[in-house]
């Protein structure tokens, strides 16, 4: 049975686990490509939504360790199957 990636919340942190890790002993089926998050942001966009579905998305976003705008664009690239 392979190991589970353990969580890394720094970049020193995953670079040292990388230093020494052997990947081969993990179980990487779970991972998928992130294809627009390390693009440039150069455009914005506005919209308006209720306040509790705001606040849920805050929620929900705080929950996986993230900023609710990143949360939003993962959603986003999730409905477009990117």
């Amino acid at each position: 049975m392979k190991k589970t990636l353990p969580t890394l919340t720094t970049d020193e942190a995953a670079e040292a686990f990388l230093e020494t890790a052997d990947l081969s002993h993990y179980d990487l089926s779970g991972m998928k490509p992130n294809t627009f998050e390390f693009a440039a942001k150069a455009r914005q966009v506005n919209m308006r939504m209720s306040e509790q579905l705001l606040d849920a998305v805050k929620a929900k976003a705080a929950a996986q360790g993230m900023s609710y705008q990143r949360f939003i664009r993962q959603a986003l690239e999730a409905a477009i199957g990117a």
